[in-house]
């Protein structure tokens, strides 16, 4: 196929064409995942990514409300349909028993083992006195987590992870939308909805390669069909079901952590785009701004969006509109209408450089 069959499929598959989903349960089944990024630079990343989808017909409520009566949960640092718990639980019964060649996970088994004590300190506490969040556990482990990003000697986070993942505590909320609120699992997740560990794989990798419409075989397996993209390398599969589907663009103002341009390998590979999220770098080696939203139009990336949320004032500030081709009238107008309805979202009035 064409790189344009390439990311017309793409985009089809993420939902960014111009047909919308139903609602918000429709569209998280279909994504698989929203990733938690609470950046306030524009707005947290899952409700761009749901607002870039629904349009005006989100409101972050629905997200709270949804995340509230477990339709969605939180687990491992992103929001996913409450079924899809089924397709975990095995890989958490089997955490301590997994043993992978090159990889992180025996180290975290052994600093887990190493602070036997802790955890169940953390679990003792849990049941008498949960949901907690993580700082007001007392920190009683005998090995400090060492790291050299923001979780260095974050004893007790980094364990409730690893324990997360293990199966056996859970996030049941957020205390004042941040801090994640944290209960023993027994009390969250049901106990007879396990799907066996070799079924599970194989599941997820389907609803990941539905969710992305095309992707290379590392990342999917061997679900789908193979396919070759003229120009690019690499052996690829593609979801049967979006093949020979009509298309339909429209403009569209992506969070930096979006599923289409998360994987910025493939991002490059198919939509010849060059982008970063700067907010990492100084302000002087920014090219396109701290939170630049990336511009769609169509099937193409055609530019950047560098804006803020000025809370205080009330004011969505836009800095600069980073055009990578010159933008013709339709695609400077569509662009436009999609700046003011995301203000419109945000409650603030939109004001352009």
């Amino acid at each position: 196929m064409s790189r344009e069959q390439g990311r017309r499929i793409a985009v089809r598959a993420q939902w960014l064409h111009r047909d919308r989903p139903a609602g918000l349960l429709e569209l998280v089944r279909q994504l698989t995942l929203l990733q938690v990024d609470l950046t306030p630079a524009v707005a947290p990343s899952a409700d761009l990514v749901a607002w870039s989808r629904l349009g005006s017909a989100y409101c972050p409520a629905d997200l709270e409300a949804a995340l509230g009566d477990q339709a969605l949960i939180e687990l491992q640092g992103m929001i996913r349909p409450a079924e899809d718990l089924a397709l975990y639980r095995a890989d958490m019964a089997d955490w301590d028993q997994r043993d992978e060649v090159g990889g992180w996970h025996n180290t975290y088994r052994d600093w887990v083992a190493a602070n036997r004590g802790c955890r169940l300190d953390i679990l003792d506490r849990l049941r008498t006195d949960g949901p907690l969040p993580a700082r007001e556990i007392p920190d009683t482990c005998d090995v400090p987590w060492r790291s050299t990003g923001w979780t260095n000697n974050r004893n007790v986070l980094r364990l409730l992870e690893l324990m997360e993942a293990r199966g056996e505590v859970a996030v049941v909320g957020r205390q004042a939308g941040r801090d994640r609120l944290w209960d023993l699992a027994e009390r969250v997740f049901p106990d007879d909805n396990v799907v066996p560990a070799v079924e599970a794989s194989r599941l997820r990798a389907l609803r990941r390669l539905r969710s992305l419409g095309i992707a290379r075989v590392k990342d999917v397996k061997d679900v789908g069909e193979p396919a070759v993209i003229d120009g690019v390398r690499g052996n690829w599969r593609v979801d049967p079901a979006q093949l020979d589907q009509p298309f339909s663009g429209r403009a569209a103002l992506l969070s930096p952590v979006d599923r289409l341009v998360y994987d910025r390998k493939r991002m490059v590979e198919i939509f010849e785009f060059d982008y970063q999220l700067e907010m990492y770098k100084p302000a002087a080696k920014r090219r396109w701004g701290y939170y630049a939203l990336p511009i769609l139009y169509g099937d193409r990336l055609v530019g950047k969006l560098d804006a803020a949320s000025d809370r205080p004032a009330g004011v969505l500030r836009v800095n600069a509109i980073h055009q990578d081709v010159p933008f013709s009238k339709a695609m400077s107008t569509a662009i436009h209408q999609e700046i003011e309805s995301l203000a419109t979202f945000l409650n603030l009035k939109l004001q352009l450089p």
